[in-house]
């Protein structure tokens, strides 16, 4: 199956959300190439970047499970 690689930004408002984001990126593992986190303690919130190489469906699938979490927000880049 063909795979794209992808970018996933995620900022979380609630910290009370962090764990169930980790669990959701470990189950990922296996596709994610790097992770950079950022605590922004000023604006008590978190951010983090994911790279990512899998196919299209996968991607949209944890773009989509990271983004229903609660003080969540998601969004995705793609290459061609």
């Amino acid at each position: 199956m063909e795979t794209r690689v992808g970018v996933i930004a995620i900022i979380v408002e609630n910290r009370e959300s962090v764990a169930e984001v980790n669990n959701i990126l470990h189950d990922y593992a296996d596709y994610i190439i790097g992770r950079l986190g950022l605590p922004y303690r000023d604006k008590q919130l978190s951010i983090i970047s994911i790279v990512i190489d899998a196919p299209h469906d996968t991607i949209s699938a944890l773009s989509g499970k990271i983004g229903r979490v609660a003080g969540v927000n998601a969004k995705t880049v793609y290459s061609k």
